[in-house]
C-alpha cells in the first residue's frame, strides 16, 4: 500500500451525532429487549468520501433473549428505525448475520472492517472478525462487486453530465474486484486503502484525488462533466471482467458458526430467562 498517503480520505463523525447514535442503540436495547454486540458506520462515511450532507448509516448486530430462538415459526430478524434527519439505523440479528457470514456476504464483511465503530463487545466482535476470513469466498465477493459496478455504471454514468458520487459507487466495487483478483483476500472497506493497494497510474490517481476533493466538499446531488481518466479506466475494467458461474459455492465449516451462535446466546445470563 505504498500509495496510501496520496489518497484522500476522511471519516467525519460529529460528536453530537455520535451521542445520538449511542442513545439510539440504548433505546433499541430497551424497546426490543435485545443486546447490541457491534455497531458501526457504513456507507460513504465509512468508505471515507462522505459529502457534508451525507447520511449517517449506522449498522449493528444484535442478539435476542434465548426464548426467541426456541420457536417453530421464523421471527423477524431485522431492526430498522425510521430515518430521522440524517440518521439511518438498521441492524441484523446474530443468527441472520452468521448465515450471511457463511455466504461470504460482502456487506457484513465491510461492517466488520469499518473504521468507525460506535459500540462493540470487544471479545465477541474480535471473534466475528477472526471467523470472517474462513468463510470469505473470492468468487462470491467478486460476483457481488462486479454486479454492483455494472449496475451503477449502466444506471448513472451514461450521460455527459454525471453525479460525482456515482463515479465512486462504480470505482469502489471495481477496485474491490481488482483487489480480489490480485489474491489479497477480503477487500478493505476504506476506499483509500483499495486505491492504494491496486492503483499505480499517476494520472488516474491524480484525477481520483481531484474527484474526492470536490466530492467531499459538495452536496450529495452534485453533478459534473465526465472525468476522462476515471471513465476510461471504468470502461476498460468492465470490458475485461467476467463473472465466474460457480460463485454460489460456500466456503468454511458452518459448525464453527453454530458453536459461536450457541456461545453468544447462552453467555448473557440476563438473556436466558
Amino acid at each position: 500500500m505504498k500509495n496510501v498517503a496520496r489518497v484522500l480520505s476522511a471519516h467525519p463523525i460529529d460528536d453530537a451525532i455520535r451521542a445520538r447514535v449511542l442513545q439510539a442503540l440504548d433505546q433499541i436495547e430497551t424497546e426490543y429487549d435485545v443486546k447490541v454486540l457491534f455497531a458501526c458506520e457504513s456507507g460513504s462515511r465509512g468508505w471515507g468520501f462522505a459529502s457534508p450532507d451525507s447520511d449517517y448509516d449506522v449498522r449493528f448486530v444484535y442478539v435476542q433473549r434465548l426464548p426467541w430462538y426456541l420457536t417453530v415459526e421464523a421471527r423477524r430478524d431485522v431492526i430498522e428505525i425510521p430515518i430521522s434527519d440524517e440518521l439511518d439505523v438498521c441492524g441484523w440479528e446474530l443468527r441472520k448475520a452468521l448465515q450471511l457470514l457463511r455466504k461470504s456476504n460482502p456487506t457484513l464483511l465491510e461492517w466488520l472492517d469499518s473504521p468507525v465503530v460506535y459500540r462493540e463487545d470487544a471479545k465477541l466482535a474480535a471473534r466475528m472478525r477472526a471467523l470472517a476470513p474462513q468463510f470469505f469466498s473470492a468468487i462470491r465477493g467478486r460476483y457481488h462487486y462486479l454486479a454492483m459496478a455494472k449496475k451503477n455504471f449502466r444506471g448513472y454514468l451514461q450521460g455527459e453530465s454525471v453525479r460525482l458520487k456515482k463515479y465512486l459507487y462504480v470505482l469502489r466495487p471495481l477496485l474491490a474486484v481488482r483487489w480480489i483478483d490480485s489474491g489479497m483476500g477480503m477487500p478493505p472497506m476504506r476506499f483509500a486503502d483499495l486505491v492504494a493497494g491496486t492503483m499505480t497510474d499517476a494520472a488516474l490517481l491524480d484525477e481520483i484525488n481531484r474527484l474526492l476533493a470536490i466530492k467531499m466538499q459538495a452536496s450529495e446531488v452534485e453533478y459534473s462533466a465526465r472525468w476522462p481518466e476515471i471513465h476510461k479506466y471504468i470502461e476498460h475494467a468492465l470490458q475485461n471482467a467476467e463473472h465466474n458461474p460457480d460463485y454460489k459455492r460456500p466456503e468454511g465449516d458452518a459448525h464453527e458458526l453454530d458453536q459461536f451462535l450457541k456461545e453468544v446466546v447462552l453467555s448473557w445470563p440476563a438473556l436466558t430467562i
